[in-house]
């Protein structure tokens, strides 16, 4: 008799997120025993993101649905009518695929919404890079996945913990690494030769990868943390790579401070870079800055400084690399100067392990999904005290 294939529906939203789990969806593929079920939503749909559903097609993947949530809007408001939007649409997506298990990663709203659905469907949810620590809204909506999730596949120990603490059985956490590394240990990603053609880079020269998102808790704020970051990079005057914020709300403001700076010949602006770009960039680049999660979980990979801006990543876990400073445009120029230049700094950056890095992730997780066990067990869920 035939096995049957176990359908796992993989939520993905962002190309920043899409580019992090790419690994797991192709070992989902390859498992002999597991099914795909690729469900596109969100910034992936919007064209003003750059409408990155193209990259997922472009890479071979069949797509189960496409859900679109986002609205023309740069408010709170306009985040959590998306969430309801998500809940309804994701509803009838599961109704009508009947996965097997809903896979979900991170902190974003598409994420709980498809986690929300699945508990109430009786679907097993099983959440990646939960357990993490930051600022703003992320931080609820991650433990909020937590608490309806049923597996968690946390990227290290000290994440593995904190879901303990917030009483999901210990039996049901599987620590497994930062699942975006995967693609930077096994060097998947663009020549440092390609990307200086591909930008017009001299890399005998420092280089500075920006990416810097709203915070949503600090809304109103938004466009005038884009601007003194700018300014910063206006005095410091190396060659900058930067990558548009995501849909977030505040995003758009950002945006419209990002045109003011059109003129500056030194800076390469990109909607939206491919993963290999991105990747390959962060490879030659001499200092990061911004408040992407990715200057925290791959950059320690490159043994590259981050420069670690504003609240956003706030208490999240961290290696050497990291430096943090405010809002605040002297204060970031000086910063990415000394992370550029101080022999001393990079060397002991240079040295350093990733806190992340736990050896391949992909497989782990593919093995995982297929060997669980689904029954009313796992399905019902109840506080552990400790």
């Amino acid at each position: 008799m035939t096995r049957k294939m176990r359908r796992i529906a993989v939520i993905t939203g962002t190309r920043a997120e899409y580019g992090i789990i790419r690994p797991v969806l192709r070992a989902i593929q390859a498992h002999q025993n597991l099914e795909l079920s690729l469900v596109v939503m969100a910034q992936h749909l919007a064209p003003d993101c750059g409408y990155t559903i193209q990259d997922v097609l472009n890479d071979g993947f069949e797509i189960s649905a496409e859900v679109e949530t986002l609205l023309n809007s740069d408010t709170g408001s306009g985040m959590a009518k998306s969430l309801g939007l998500a809940i309804i649409e994701l509803s009838q997506v599961f109704t009508m695929s009947k996965p097997d298990i809903i896979m979900v990663t991170g902190d974003r709203g598409e994420m709980l919404a498809a986690a929300i659905v699945g508990a109430h469907m009786n679907i097993p949810v099983a959440h990646l890079h939960g357990g993490e620590i930051s600022g703003t809204v992320d931080e609820s909506i991650r433990h909020a996945i937590t608490k309806f999730a049923h597996i968690h596949l946390p990227a290290t120990h000290q994440s593995a913990d904190r879901i303990q603490r917030l009483g999901e059985n210990v039996d049901r956490i599987h620590v497994i690494g930062a699942i975006g590394l995967d693609q930077i240990r096994e060097g998947l990603f663009m020549s440092d030769k390609e990307v200086a053609q591909e930008l017009e880079l001299r890399l005998d020269r420092p280089i500075v990868l920006i990416s810097q998102h709203p915070v949503t808790t600090e809304v109103a704020s938004a466009g005038q943390q884009m601007r003194e970051t700018l300014e910063a990079i206006k005095a410091v005057g190396f060659q900058t790579v930067l990558i548009f914020p995501n849909s977030d709300a505040g995003g758009r403001s950002m945006c419209k401070v990002i045109e003011e700076f059109e003129e500056l010949p030194f800076v390469r602006r990109f909607v939206n870079a491919p993963r290999e770009l991105y990747l390959g960039v962060m490879h030659v680049a001499s200092v990061m800055a911004g408040n992407s999660s990715s200057g925290i979980i791959e950059a320690p990979s490159f043994h590259l400084p981050f420069v670690n801006i504003g609240s956003r990543q706030t208490g999240r876990q961290r290696g050497e690399n990291v430096l943090d400073v405010p809002h605040e445009r002297t204060a970031i120029a000086q910063a990415i100067r000394f992370a550029a230049t101080d022999t001393e700094y990079r060397e002991r950056v240079r040295r350093s392990q990733n806190p992340y890095d736990y050896g391949s992730s992909s497989s782990k997780v593919a093995d995982i999904l297929a060997s669980l066990q689904i029954d009313g067990s796992l399905i019902q869920k109840r506080m552990i005290e400790s």
